[in-house]
């Protein structure tokens, strides 16, 4: 099972290494059995620890080079980090990131060996439109996208339910899920409005194999807490 914090443009260099230490702390305490994977902003970036991975909410797909405000691998190696998100719906619906580019960053990373979760989800207007429209979004976003890659998490996060509050039925998240399987059989993970008070509800569901969270995440508080949740789930 595998929880991952995306702090998203929270958090500084500071509290960042205090939420490591709590994190790790927490985790060696409890013996916690769950992957926590933790991805801060750009400028707080860090190695992990025995207890936690750190990867990169974003990178441009090149070592270096002359592309302004953008970080390479080799920035990230400085690190020692391999491990990246691609495609999360931030970066396709406000950021303007193209099909075309996200798969350019995944040939890249992939190439480079790197850990990639990769989102996809659809928004509200395909939702709408019943499961196989749904279905149909999805493939499109997994086209050219190499899913038999070794280090590939996959992660369905429903654009709709980001940030919103709003988050997806039981009944929805294991109908998808379970189509999500037909197409790849990588380690799934939910996300889109995860907290302590639903993450064992959702962790429960066949096919989700962890959480990839965001607000609930922003204080080490709430992801301990979730990580603590994970103790209680039974899935043998």
């Amino acid at each position: 099972m595998i929880l991952a914090a995306n702090l998203k443009t929270n958090h500084t260099r500071h509290s960042v290494k205090e939420y490591l230490q709590a994190v790790t702390v927490f985790i060696q305490e409890e013996a916690i059995g769950a992957e926590a994977v933790i991805f801060p902003p750009a400028t707080a970036l860090r190695k992990g620890t025995s207890a936690v991975s750190i990867g990169a909410q974003n990178a441009y797909p090149v070592k270096s080079g002359s592309f302004t405000g953008e970080i390479g691998t080799e920035q990230l190696e400085e690190f020692e980090l391999n491990t990246i998100l691609i495609g999360h719906s931030e970066r396709r619906h406000l950021l303007g990131e193209s099909e075309a580019f996200i798969r350019q960053k995944f040939d890249f990373f992939a190439q480079q060996g790197y850990r990639i979760f990769f989102c996809i989800g659809e928004p509200i207007e395909v939702k709408e439109q019943g499961f196989e429209a749904v279905m149909a979004y999805i493939q499109t976003q997994l086209e050219r996208i190499d899913l038999g890659y070794d280090n590939l998490v996959l992660a369905y996060e429903p654009v709709w339910a980001i940030g919103t509050g709003k988050t997806a039925s039981s009944e929805d998240i294991a109908q998808v899920h379970s189509a999500i399987k037909k197409l790849c059989d990588k380690p799934l993970l939910y996300g889109g409005s995860a907290k302590p008070k639903n993450c064992a509800e959702i962790l429960s569901i066949e096919g989700v194999d962890g959480l990839l969270i965001g607000t609930a995440s922003w204080e080490s508080k709430g992801f301990c807490d979730m990580l603590q949740i994970t103790k209680t789930i039974d899935k043998d």
